[in-house]
């Protein structure tokens, strides 16, 4: 596959994962583009924090269920579903991060990548 093409594959997939964000109401959502930034294997991050545990599982299950609906692919590597603190679901190409607001408040990661460019969304 053509590197063009695997980009644009990984867009949209970032973009239906900020849909599925959107779908319940992640709170500053933002993606940081990965793809020139030295020793980065995801082309994405896509980040969004919730008040609350239940939130945090909801948003993560509706990211699943839109990307499985848009591309019928799943997961490679999820953690954090028990706790709903901090759900990772990693598609590879774009991973997603879900936070608490104080664990997102604490972690601050997108500090870590300054060098990304980073894009803001607004919940639907």
């Amino acid at each position: 596959m053509s590197k063009n093409k695997k980009s644009s594959l990984s867009e949209k997939l970032a973009d239906v994962v900020i849909h599925g964000m959107q779908e319940k109401k992640g709170n500053e959502i933002v993606r940081l583009d990965m793809r020139e930034v030295n020793g980065t294997l995801s082309d994405y991050f896509v980040i969004c924090h919730a008040d609350s545990n239940v939130q945090v599982n909801a948003i993560a299950r509706s990211v699943e269920e839109e990307v499985y609906k848009a591309f019928g692919q799943d997961t490679w590597h999820k953690e954090g579903h028990g706790n709903g603190e901090w759900v990772l679901l990693d598609f590879v190409d774009v991973v997603v991060h879900i936070f608490k607001t104080a664990t997102r408040d604490h972690y601050r990661i997108e500090d870590l990548w300054g060098d990304a460019q980073i894009s803001t969304y607004q919940s639907a």
